[in-house]
């Protein structure tokens, strides 16, 4: 499940690294429908298998609605993935900016900036006309509706439901969702297995190999 923009055109290269070794269902969120994460998650559950069993990605933005489906144990789920992502608004300090975001001109954000959050050191020109063109692709109503989301987030109640594995994947360089997510999430689940990358934000595009590599080996075992 994808990032803010829910495009899912950023996932080829995990599945170039996955290289057929396993089946991976991009789930894909209307670009043109400012849904919440009640109707997002909706729209999640109709990519589910019904016939085999499988593990749940949640990536950043898709943490919440990753955590609200495995809470609900649907037949088929081995584990829970959640990358780079959070059970509650990630930066409480910034909820109050919620009502200001019908106002805010989030498409004049500077590439620079954007680039800085969620890719950092291991920004390319490349990875910045990909980020621009996934984000070009969805409605301004949409992102600030993705955005008010977030602000509003909280399922660490939904936590406790949860009978599979979860697994953390934390990227050490991510300026966008501080480490205190995943220890929220450890509170509230200590059981919790969390494995760190050298990756921005991005984790599941940086360092695709590697995440590959770990879901299949994890998958095996």
């Amino acid at each position: 499940m994808p990032g803010l923009d829910g495009t899912g055109t950023l996932y080829a290269p995990l599945h170039q690294a996955l290289d057929g070794r396993c089946r991976l269902i991009v789930v894909t969120y209307p670009v043109d429908q400012a849904l919440d994460y009640a109707a997002l998650e909706t729209v999640a559950r109709t990519y589910l298998p019904e016939d085999e069993d499988y593990m749940l990605l949640g990536e950043s933005f898709s943490g919440p609605i990753g955590i609200s489906i495995a809470a609900s144990q649907p037949p088929g789920l081995r584990a829970l993935i959640l990358c780079a992502s959070f059970a509650r608004n990630p930066r409480p300090s910034l909820a109050g900016f919620r009502h200001l975001l019908p106002c805010l001109p989030v498409r004049m954000a500077p590439l620079a900036v954007v680039s800085h959050l969620l890719l950092g050191k291991f920004s390319t020109a490349e990875w910045r006309q990909l980020l621009t063109s996934a984000l070009a692709s969805v409605s301004t109503d949409v992102l600030k509706a993705r955005m008010r989301s977030v602000l509003l987030a909280d399922v660490r109640g939904e936590l406790s439901d949860i009978k599979v594995p979860v697994l953390y994947l934390r990227a050490t360089q991510d300026r966008l969702v501080p480490a205190s997510a995943h220890k929220d999430i450890q509170k509230c689940l200590p059981s919790k297995e969390l494995y760190e990358f050298d990756a921005p934000h991005f984790l599941l595009q940086v360092r695709a190999k590697e995440v590959a590599d770990f879901i299949v080996a994890y998958r095996r075992h």
